[in-house]
């Protein structure tokens, strides 16, 4: 089975409300589709959302990217050689980790196929179903109450809640959140890098010493500040998370051996696929480390892909890959199963995913 041509679409869908973030505020999911074609007439697909304020990468650049650099560097090579294939994609051109992500997985998707097996079976099998926590909102205390009591209605029984723009009143927000939700809902907040470390313990403890119950922190502060991280988590009484601080293996394993953070969130557009991601999770198993298996904003394509190796390893604990459900419309046919908070892996060859509509096909 041989690469013989990759194809690049842009896909927009609509979010069901606007998605704000200390970072960014988005009304809609466009990303950039790839579709390798290969001489048997199997296709594998990948996905990648430009997330320029976190990764870096742009819908030009992941094009770009594609088109000028991975593309020109696997075509022609055989999908059975999966180590030489995948290295290609990482060492053909630096950084660009969204663009080498939507091509792995695309990659593995077709090598799943070739041996007609699911691809979180090839990487491990532990379960087909997992659960998903929701995200809500930056927003001022009373509409994320609401929010919440949305997401409650819906069957969700674990809130991601964004925090960060104007830190004083992150307190207030999850105050209202908690009182929104009740005692037995867990609470994760994200600050997307939004506090200084001294910033952080202080909110933090204020919120736990309010009786918040937060179950973990994502990121409290900025993402090379490896050192104010582990601040943070030697004098929180919340738990901390490394989402932002971690693009790579080095880097997972560096905050692992740090102590810099209690937990990894593992997102295959920051590590560039399921290649690195995999690394990650052997250092995380190797040191003990629970997992979260996160999403950007992202399509079912790439969530998919994510499904597949959360599905398939016990050190991924903790999920976030509500992408799909925050979307108004879902154009993509086949791959996982999104039941609002429940998730079912399919058990198709390769991703299992067969194709979408509404793509504009980009020139390559």
């Amino acid at each position: 089975m041989k690469i013989t041509d990759v194809k690049l679409y842009r896909i927009s869908i609509p979010l069901r409300v606007p998605f704000k973030t200390a970072l960014r505020s988005v009304d809609s999911v466009e990303d950039v589709i790839v579709e390798i074609i290969t001489d048997t007439g199997e296709r594998g697909f990948g996905e990648a959302p430009p997330t320029g304020v976190i990764t870096g990468d742009t819908t030009g650049a992941i094009v770009g990217a594609i088109r000028d650099h991975i593309a020109k560097s696997i075509i022609g090579m055989d999908i059975d050689a999966l180590e030489d294939v995948l290295q290609t994609i990482q060492r053909c051109i630096v950084h660009n980790t969204s663009a080498k992500a939507a091509v792995d997985m695309a990659v593995w998707d077709l090598y799943g196929k070739l041996y007609r097996i699911p691809v979180h079976k090839l990487l491990g099998g532990a379960r087909k179903e997992i659960t998903t926590d929701i995200t809500i909102s930056v927003n001022p205390p009373e509409q994320m109450a609401a929010d919440t009591r949305d997401a409650i209605r819906r069957g969700y029984d674990c809130l991601k809640v964004k925090v960060g723009v104007s830190p004083e009143l992150d307190v207030a927000r999850l105050s209202a959140v908690r009182k929104a939700a009740g005692d037995d809902v867990l609470i994760r907040i994200d600050a997307n890098q939004a506090w200084t470390p001294k910033q952080a313990v202080r909110i933090l403890n204020e919120m736990q010493e309010k009786g918040l119950k937060i179950e973990l922190v994502e990121q409290p502060v900025k993402a090379a500040d490896i050192e104010g991280l582990k601040y943070v988590t030697e004098r929180s009484y919340v738990p901390v998370l490394a989402d932002e601080s971690v693009f790579s293996p080095e880097d997972a394993l560096r905050i692992m051996q740090m102590h810099a953070a209690d937990y990894i969130n593992i997102k295959l557009m920051k590590c560039g696929g399921l290649y690195n991601a995999l690394k990650i999770v052997s250092a995380a198993e190797i040191y003990g480390v629970e997992c979260m298996l996160g999403c950007m904003l992202e399509g079912k394509v790439s969530v998919n892909a994510a499904v597949e190796l959360a599905s398939a390893k016990k050190i991924i604990t903790k999920i976030d890959l509500d992408g799909p459900v925050l979307c108004r419309e879902d154009p993509v046919y086949g791959g996982a199963v999104f039941n609002e908070k429940t998730i079912t892996v399919s058990d198709a060859p390769g991703m299992g995913i067969e194709g979408f509509e509404n793509g504009r096909l980009l020139s390559i």
